[in-house]
């Protein structure tokens, strides 16, 4: 207990002070430039130069933005249409498009702002220059751009929020159900009791684990009907895909309790272990609240280790995009080698406790 109570507020201090930035920056941007000419590639210049954005691709057709944000390598895409150039040179105002992921509502709200500044500024100097050059047409040609948001239109933070509780309601209950109650049987000697009968290793591991994934699941469908009766809130994917693959997270979750369970040895241990070293750092880390392309590099790295980051993509590709094994099919098999790897690592160690 020493070692944790020392140990956990130095490691959730670096974690705040790190990953805990509400500063948005290197937005990914995907460029549909229909005009290439020099007025086009200045105002991707403005986009990239600015330090918000941060340019993933640039792609060749409207098509191509679904899948780029679909998959989430992209939050916006930028779409300059043909005569771009010209339209300004003659003196016309020229429209171009932006569409933003409105899932992720941080990043969207910001995203918006930031290009509507940069669009704005863009367009003032070009303004000023005519003026101080006396170019040919008229002073007035301004870039006009058209904001679209797919997804959570309305920006509302809650779209973005409650499909995450899934995985952090999942995370909490199963992580501490299964931990506390085998440590309980440790302290009151239950579990030794058990362990001379002639019930099997895994006849044990089963019964501490499928209560568990049981109330799990059923959480989770307390928690999707309350989004969607409540709070409306509409499940735009596939509900069975959705509960198909909690199940596979449920595996994660299971795991990392059974290994609390393995290395401590009160229930106070359990919990303080559970909270300061398994929950607190996903939480902060896995993109539940704060973006992941704000933090340092380090820590970026570090959430690809993190099973909650790729079931957070996963809840909310479903629940606000709409989309399904296609898009997904990249987190659902990092999400499955995780929670294989992590249940079985756990299992062995917990039948080896046991014997």
């Amino acid at each position: 207990m020493i070692a944790i109570v020392l140990l956990a507020p130095t490691i959730q201090l670096i974690l705040l002070g790190y990953a805990a930035i509400l500063d948005v920056r290197n937005i990914p941007l995907v460029v549909l430039d229909m005009d290439s000419g020099y007025h086009s590639r200045a105002l991707v210049d403005r986009f990239v130069n600015s330090g918000y954005y941060s340019v993933v691709d640039h792609i060749h057709s409207m098509n191509e933005i679904d899948d780029y944000i679909d998959r989430g390598d992209a939050s916006v895409a930028l779409v300059i249409p043909r005569h771009f150039g010209n339209d300004l040179y003659a003196g016309y105002s020229a429209k171009l498009q932006v569409i933003i992921d409105g899932s992720e509502t941080n990043i969207a709200t910001t995203g918006m702002n930031y290009a509507s500044m940069i669009v704005t500024r863009y367009s003032q100097n070009i303004m000023l220059e005519r003026i101080d050059r006396s170019m040919h047409g008229s002073v007035n040609s301004r870039v006009i751009p058209e904001i679209r948001i797919w997804y959570n239109p309305g920006l509302e933070s809650r779209n973005f929020m409650i499909p995450g509780i899934v995985g952090m309601l999942l995370m909490v209950i199963t992580i501490n159900l299964t931990s506390l109650s085998i440590v309980k049987e440790k302290e009151i000697g239950t579990f030794e009791q058990l362990a001379v009968t002639p019930v099997r290793s895994y006849h044990l591991l089963a019964g501490k684990t499928i209560p568990a994934m049981i109330i799990g699941m059923a959480d989770v469908i307390l928690v999707l009907s309350i989004a969607y009766l409540h709070f409306g809130i509409p499940i735009k994917g596939s509900i069975l895909l959705l509960l198909f693959l909690s199940l596979i997270y449920l595996l994660t979750t299971l795991g990392l309790g059974l290994f609390v369970s393995t290395i401590s040895r009160t229930q106070q241990q359990a919990m303080m272990t559970s909270v300061f070293f398994v929950m607190l750092p996903m939480i902060f880390l896995s993109g539940f609240v704060f973006p992941i392309s704000n933090m340092p590099v380090i820590f970026q790295n570090i959430s690809y280790l993190l099973p909650l980051r790729y079931f957070f993509e996963i809840v909310r590709g479903i629940f606000l995009k709409g989309i399904g094994l296609a898009d997904l099919w990249k987190q659902v098999v990092m999400l499955s080698i995780f929670g294989v790897a992590i249940f079985t690592l756990s299992a062995l160690r917990f039948r080896k406790n046991v014997g």
